[in-house]
């Protein structure tokens, strides 16, 4: 098992800084690499040992075939630019079977890049409000569907998470399955449907690397310390 490893977070536009923190943690061992689109270095990947994908602005909606760009709550501009590099981190980042990490925007867009489908508000759709509102992210419960990876890292069926988002997973792409959902139906999570020869793959819709209680809600800090567990594998 390795005992030094390189992390490759994806930069992102809002909240960077607490992706890197999260997980180093303070631990000398962990080395972060900052994958963006702007410096276009994906070929670092191959210098990393594990992948977040980390949160920010929506997938341009080309991606998941829908020619709709000014639904609610759709930005001022999109960054296909980042799409497009992102997806190729994904796709990189399987094919070198490094564990991946996806967080909020990074679950929506690994669904897309797979051929899934988004809801591009939910609220527009009829569901609650699950947005981060005055600079600070809602909170509600989660329901984890059991005998499934998530279900493994947690150790709890229910929990409380952190929200800030507004689009959701619409259609599930084949490869993945849903592992936990809101008490409004919402998918917030997923994880490879067959995970047989298949590298490390978590995908939640929260925010595990900026929650109140990170150090000790399972939901954070069981979800961090797996994941760096399945890097450390090698």
């Amino acid at each position: 098992m390795k005992t030094k490893i390189t992390i490759g977070v994806t930069v992102t536009e809002v909240r960077h800084e607490n992706y890197p923190a999260w997980i180093k943690g303070g631990d000398e061992n962990i080395e972060i690499i900052e994958l963006s689109w702007t410096e276009q270095n994906w070929d670092e990947i191959e210098d990393c040992d594990g992948i977040v994908l980390t949160g920010g602005v929506d997938v341009h909606p080309e991606f998941y075939d829908s020619t709709r760009t000014n639904y609610p709550n759709a930005p001022e501009e999109f960054i296909k630019n980042r799409d497009e590099f992102e997806m190729h981190v994904f796709e990189t980042a399987l094919n070198l079977d490094h564990p991946v990490l996806a967080i909020c925007r990074g679950m929506q867009l690994i669904n897309v890049a797979l051929g899934g489908t988004l809801v591009q508000d939910i609220e527009e759709n009829g569901g609650k409000d699950h947005q981060r509102h005055n600079e600070i992210d809602a909170v509600h419960e989660l329901d984890i569907v059991k005998d499934t990876l998530l279900a493994d890292i947690a150790r709890v069926e229910k929990g409380s998470i952190n929200s800030a988002h507004h689009q959701a997973i619409n259609e599930v792409a084949e490869e993945l399955i849903p592992n936990c959902y809101s008490p409004d139906k919402i998918i917030e999570g997923v994880e490879w449907r067959d995970k047989s020869g298949k590298s490390f793959l978590l995908a939640v819709e929260w925010h595990p690397e900026r929650m109140e209680d990170k150090d000790i809600n399972p939901l954070s800090k069981n979800i961090r310390e797996r994941f760096l567990e399945e890097v450390r594998k090698g």
